[in-house]
Formats: C-alpha cells, structure tokens, sequence
C-alpha cells in the first residue's frame, strides 16, 4: 500500500531495464553489493569498516488470485517477485534510525525511543515497523541505512510489505528478527494497520515473509495454514504497469471493508455462526439477498464466489489444467471490475490486450485495484508477443504509456550480504 505520493516515487526507478537471472538472485546480490558499496562511501562509520556493513532485501509480490479476500479471512495465492526493496546499514547502539534514499537522496530517521506519531511520509513504514516490532517485543537497534528500490510505487505490487519486511530485518541488525516467520508478517500488517492507517489484510506481509522461489503460495487467512504451490513449467508471470499509479486511497480501501462487515451483520441474522463472508456459501448469499443494501451485496458477491476461483485455480495448476486457470483468471477479473468496482479503464484494456494473444494463459489486474498493474500468466514462447502487444496497443486506447515486466517467483525477506 505504499502509494503514489511523491515521497514513493524517489523509491522507484525504471525496473523494466534492470537484468535479472534465471532465479533472480544473482542479480539481487550484485545490487545488493553495489549498495553496499555506496553506502560505504558515503556513511563515516561504513567507510570506516566495510565489513560491518549488512544487506537486506524484501521482494515485492504479485497475487495470482484472490483479491479482497485476505481480510474476509478467505484464501489467497500470491507470489514473491524478483523485484523488491534492499537497505545496506551498518547497525549502531545509539537507538537512532536513519536512511537515505539511493535515488534522490532524501535522509529521514527517528529515534527508537521517542518514535512519535506518524509523519505522513515514507519514513512511516520503518516508523511503524519499529513500533510494532517493539509492542511485540522483539528486540531493535538503530542503524544508518541507503534504500533502493526496483519496484514501482503505487502499482499494486506490495511495496509497502516489502518496506516493513526490510526494516524489521534492518531494525534487527542485519539480522534475522526474533519473530518466528509468521508472527513477523503479522507484526509488519500491524505496523501498516495501526501505525501508517491503512487496514490491509495479512496476504501483503505474509507473500514478502514466506516467498519460495518458483512457487506460489496459498494461505488460508482464517486459520493460517500454508503451502508452496508449484508453478507449472514453461510458463512465465508478466506484469503489465498500467502507467497509471493505484489511486486507492486509505479511505477508498477501508470502505470496502465496511461494505463487507455490512454483509456479514445481515447474514448473520440468518446464520449466527457466521464470522465473516469467509463462511458465506452462495445459497446463505441468496436466500439473503434481501437484507443486504446494494453495495454490500456486491462485495459480498465477489468475496464468496473469489474463494471459489483461488481453490479452483489451485487444483488446475494441480491438474495441469492451464485452460481452467485462464478461466479463473478472467472471472475474477470481471467480478473486480463489476461487483468489487475496483478495477479501471486503464486496467481493463491491459486485460483485453492480453486475452487477445495466442500463449497468454489468463490475465487480471492484480492488487487492490484503482490502477497498478495487471498479472498474466503466459507460455514462455508468447512473452515477447504479449509485450509486443501492450506496447504497440496500450497507448492508443488509453492515451498511458505501460511498462511490461517478466518476474520470477522468489524467495522472501532474508539477508543477502
């Protein structure tokens, strides 16, 4: 949820040229060793010695499916991507956190023990992060640290979780934070939920902790439970940046939970057992119809029928049944765009361009909507056409100029160097 603010883009840079690996990881460590690099030139107490300096990195995500589902304790299979956000520091005793931007040059800190309310600019998120990482009792220090970023800001791809993941990875030293894997991705959604004001589900948090290299990963957002989904071979993740950064505002977005929370409170005059649209089947949602404002009806609509398409889709990918994923894809593309009225002109060209190329297995936006990007699942010999495609397309409709990636499923927050 790191959005479009001016502050964000100094964390962004042309990510469509930058080189990445078969894995991606090699490439993750040479960047994370020219930071390093950096940082050692322009930090007194890293230039002093190098060796204390520590790199960490937290990747972006891409949700396959499952959109605004996370927070009505649904079920979601999102994918770490080889993009992401990395923070060279060198750890300090003297409880002050401060980092400088690598494209810009914006310095912004705080002090661990004084860390005050949020300021309404990017240094929230590290802000936050310790604050929440505090509450939970986990150890902090400070540090001097340079960020850069390769994802684009305010396209959907989780730059926000990917943030809080590298600062509490930084605000423990370089180090492994004392939080098992998932109560860290709790503690990160706290920090975004409680302390940056935006009340996102745990799917964010969860996909940049646990990424696994070829895999996506479905959770069940109620009980927690997880596993690694392999993706099938010979195929890619293209994401497509519609140009036009996600305009879902933190009010935008807690009103859709409202509208969901509305649905929940009539159904459960009909069932009391009901917690949330997680336990709503499609024959509860008829039969209460009824009692159900208009608004309320249609999230309801998606949520229900969207847990449906991330099992379905899951067992295709089982199955190897492509046909049946591109069909998920696109009913949960339809029903973001109709009943969850969350997609945009610029995303539902992006969509129909792509469905219109041999290879392109199915395509949907991805992320909270409003703007951001799309996620395409595509043979690996129809990448180049797709790019083609939206490049040669794109603009005419929409009058936007697009950014077409290729990404590759990676591993979660961790040290690199």
């Amino acid at each position: 949820m790191f959005d479009s603010t001016s502050d964000a883009d100094q964390l962004a840079r042309d990510a469509d040229q930058v080189p990445r690996d078969a894995d991606g990881g090699a490439a993750t460590l040479a960047a994370g060793a020219a930071l390093a690099a950096r940082l050692a030139a322009a930090e007194p107490l890293a230039g002093a010695d190098a060796s204390i300096i520590r790199v960490v990195h937290a990747p972006g995500r891409v949700n396959l499916i499952g959109e605004h589902t996370d927070y009505n304790e649904g079920f979601v299979l999102p994918a770490a991507i080889d993009m992401g956000i990395s923070i060279a520091l060198v750890p300090t005793d003297d409880r002050r956190v401060e980092i400088t931007l690598a494209d810009g040059g914006e310095r912004d800190g705080f002090d661990l023990d004084a860390i005050g309310e949020r300021r309404g600019t990017w240094i929230d998120y590290v802000a936050g992060t310790a604050w929440a990482m505090a509450e939970a009792g986990a150890p902090i220090r400070g540090f001097r640290g340079l960020l850069a970023s390769d994802l684009p800001a305010g396209a959907g791809l989780s730059s926000s979780a990917a943030f809080e993941l590298a600062a509490a990875w930084a605000l423990s030293g370089g180090d492994r934070p004392a939080l098992d894997t998932m109560r860290l991705a709790q503690t990160a959604q706290r920090a975004e939920n409680a302390y940056v004001g935006v009340n996102s589900g745990l799917m964010d948090q969860f996909a940049v902790a646990f990424g696994r290299a070829h895999h996506a990963l479905l959770l069940d957002c109620r009980s927690l439970e997880h596993r690694a989904v392999p993706l099938p071979a010979g195929t890619r993740l293209v994401v497509c940046h519609s140009g036009s950064p996600r305009k879902l505002a933190a009010s935008d977005y807690n009103s859709r939970r409202s509208e969901c929370d509305r649905a929940v409170a009539a159904l459960r005059a009909l069932d009391p057992t009901i917690r949330s649209l997680r336990d709503v089947t499609p024959e509860l949602l008829a039969a209460g119809a009824d009692r159900l404002d208009d608004a309320a009806a249609r999230r309801a609509d998606h949520v229900v029928h969207e847990n449906e398409r991330v099992m379905a889709t899951v067992a295709a990918l089982a199955r190897g049944d492509l046909d049946a994923v591109g069909r998920a894809f696109a009913a949960s593309h339809v029903s973001l765009r109709d009943r969850f009225e969350v997609s945009s002109p610029a995303l539902d060209a992006l969509v129909d361009i792509a469905t219109g190329v041999p290879g392109v297995i199915g395509a949907r936006l991805t992320g909270a909507g409003f703007g951001g990007c799309t996620v395409n699942l595509v043979h690996d010999d129809a990448v180049g056409a797709l790019r083609d495609a939206v490049l040669a397309q794109y603009h005419g409709v929409t009058g936007l100029t697009p950014r077409v990636f290729e990404v590759r499923a990676a591993d979660g927050a961790r040290r690199i160097a």
